[in-house]
């Protein structure tokens, strides 16, 4: 961490930053929207979902090319692409400027930036790169248990509009505190081209041979549940708590557990990975998210609540480590932005569908608790193939790795 303060530090600010196009943060801002442009829930749920999954579409295109700019300078454009959009959301006057807004904030935000961080620390980093992924990891973590909280207190006082300029300008200042940070772009020890950055086969996939590839079919349901049905659960934790007989305000008072043990185990992930490799957790990261929607299904007290919080944050912490590790590990560095901008964008996806479906199963009748048992056996199928998935990236680099062996005795 000495040795590498800056770039590490250089990762956690892109991820901090990213707070600003989450879904945690926009959400404060949730009924302050509605009553200004005259929203149901309904209609800003529907806004919010196009604009997400629009925002997926680009970041197919957009994400490629963290492969062609150094970080430095693709970073800072990023940050400032998303610092005009909050600072647009301070004077927009119609719905269609909104959705437009909410589109670029969860484009620059959530899309752009955390993939910008978490190729930066796949691509600089090899025999470490578990750690770097997790300590990069935290600045999401800690915009998630600050900026809520921060914001839903200045709102007592100050215009909900003004503080979107506040958000702005905060972004604006970052600026050049990446810029500083990132004088000098690492270089890992081993060179992308080295037998340490490839994957499969000792080569480096390009995205379309990723595409065609089953191991990326395979994780999908993995990859984009998380995304999808966590999303869900803050998105619908007002239905949750009234289905459950639950005060709101009891059942947000858990959400720090969440962040405290989604923080520990990927810091924890982060070291095992560097140890073992990450295609052979692949198959068991997503069974606390099996057990936390089960206890979530049939949970009737806060104590039982803050148990499946518990095992939500551990899923999360694990499934974060996992999508920052898996994709460079199977399928090498070289061409790992475009990978992970295909990534990104089913991530995202995800979390356009997971509110919206989950919204129109309510409105169905099917409350949020009946719907986790649905979701707990989605994440046990997920695992399964995930774990198919892992077995066989495992077994090429293995039979890589025994010919290197070879070779050298």
């Amino acid at each position: 961490m000495r040795n590498n303060a800056s770039w590490l530090a250089a990762g956690f600010l892109l991820t901090f930053a990213s707070s600003f196009g989450q879904t945690f943060f926009i959400a404060v801002f949730a009924g302050e929207i509605r009553a200004a442009y005259g929203l149901t829930h309904g209609g800003w749920g529907t806004i919010y979902a196009v604009a997400t999954a629009a925002s997926a579409a680009v970041m197919i295109w957009a994400g490629s090319l963290t492969d062609r700019f150094r970080i430095r300078y693709i970073g800072v454009t990023i940050l400032a692409g998303l610092a005009l959009s909050a600072a647009a959301m301070s004077w927009i006057g119609g719905v269609w400027a909104l959705a437009l807004c909410i589109f670029l904030l969860r484009l620059f935000g959530q899309g752009l930036m955390g993939h910008c961080a978490m190729v930066a620390m796949a691509r600089w980093f090899v025999a470490r790169r578990g750690r770097a992924v997790s300590i990069a990891g935290l600045g999401v973590a800690s915009g998630e248990a600050l900026l809520p909280i921060v914001f839903v207190a200045l709102m007592g006082f100050i215009d909900w509009r003004l503080l979107w300029l506040v958000a702005a300008t905060g972004l604006l200042l970052l600026i050049p505190v990446l810029w500083a940070l990132l004088r000098k772009e690492r270089t890992p020890q081993f060179h992308s081209q080295a037998d340490g950055g490839s994957g499969m086969a000792g080569r480096m996939w390009t995205r379309a041979e990723v595409f065609r590839h089953p191991v990326l079919w395979l994780m999908l349901p993995a990859l984009m549940g998380p995304a999808a049905w966590n999303t869900a659960f803050f998105f619908q934790q007002v239905p949750l708590a009234e289905a459950k007989g639950w005060a709101h305000v009891s059942l947000v008072s858990l959400f720090p557990i969440f962040t405290a043990t989604s923080v520990t185990f990927m810091l924890l992930a982060g070291g095992i990975v560097d140890r073992i490799g990450s295609r052979r957790l692949a198959g068991f990261y997503l069974l606390p998210l099996v057990l936390g929607y089960t206890v979530f299904a049939l949970a009737q007290t806060l104590i039982w609540g803050a148990v499946g919080i518990v095992l939500l944050g551990m899923g999360t912490g694990l499934h974060a480590m996992m999508m920052g590790t898996f994709w460079a590990e199977a399928f090498g560095t070289r061409h790992l932005g475009a990978i992970r901008a295909m990534i990104g964008a089913f991530m995202v996806l995800g979390t356009a569908i997971g509110p919206a479906l989950t919204g129109v199963l309510i409105d169905a009748g099917f409350d949020f608790p009946s719907q986790s048992f649905g979701i707990a056996a989605y994440f046990a199928c997920a695992a399964f193939l995930a774990g198919m998935a892992g077995r066989k990236v495992d077994a090429d680099l293995s039979i890589r790795d025994d010919q290197h062996s070879t070779s050298h005795e």
